[in-house]
């Protein structure tokens, strides 16, 4: 570490020296960020999907419509990220403590089906 003050003599020394302190730090931080060629992490298209999530075509487009499963979309297209499938399965685990009696009732409210109204008080 440097402690003398800079000067305009001594000025390109102390750029050179900041410059290998910058090139240092740069290397430092390369070999400590983690690696983005994550072969996981890959583009895949609708038919990939059906097999990574073993789910029938109409199935995933559902599931996109209902906005459940990640998506990206361009034009008329549907991509998805193997990695982010493989996520959102494993998000998906069931529970393995018991639900309170308040998540149960509001379970069972989500699933009660109203019936139409034709018009007719009975």
């Amino acid at each position: 570490m440097r402690k003398e003050p800079i000067t305009f003599d001594n000025l390109p020394q102390a750029v050179s020296y900041l410059t290998e302190q910058v090139e240092k730090i740069y290397q430092l931080l390369m070999t400590m960020q983690p690696q983005k060629d994550d072969p996981k992490h890959k583009l895949v298209d609708i038919d990939k999907a059906c097999q990574i999530v073993k789910k029938a075509k109409p199935t995933i487009y559902r599931l996109v419509r209902t906005g459940l499963i990640p998506v990206y979309k361009r034009g008329k297209k549907l991509y998805f990220y193997e990695d982010e499938l493989l996520k959102w399965i494993e998000t998906g685990k069931k529970q393995n403590q018991p639900l309170t009696y308040q998540e149960q009732s509001e379970q069972i409210l989500r699933g009660i089906r109203h019936k139409p109204k034709n018009g007719f008080n009975i």
